[in-house]
């Protein structure tokens, strides 16, 4: 079974207590464009995003940010 790559920054904002526009605030990434990742709208992920993310949110473990899911598309 094919893996599908999860972003899980729904969870991460949640865990925080902080809105997807606070993100985009902290880490100088467009709304837009996180909304696509948290949603998983995005074919591709941007490493330099996810290294923002990490940066902003004192993240020390990229797997805190995505994650492999199985694929049942």
């Amino acid at each position: 079974m094919a893996k599908k790559v999860i972003v899980k920054i729904h969870n991460i904002l949640e865990n925080k207590n902080l809105s997807l526009r606070e993100l985009s605030r902290l880490t100088d990434i467009r709304h837009a464009a996180l909304s696509e990742l948290a949603n998983q709208k995005r074919k591709n992920i941007n490493f330099q995003h996810i290294e923002k993310i990490a940066d902003a949110l004192n993240i020390e473990d990229i797997r805190e940010i995505i994650d492999f899911s199985d694929n049942r598309d």
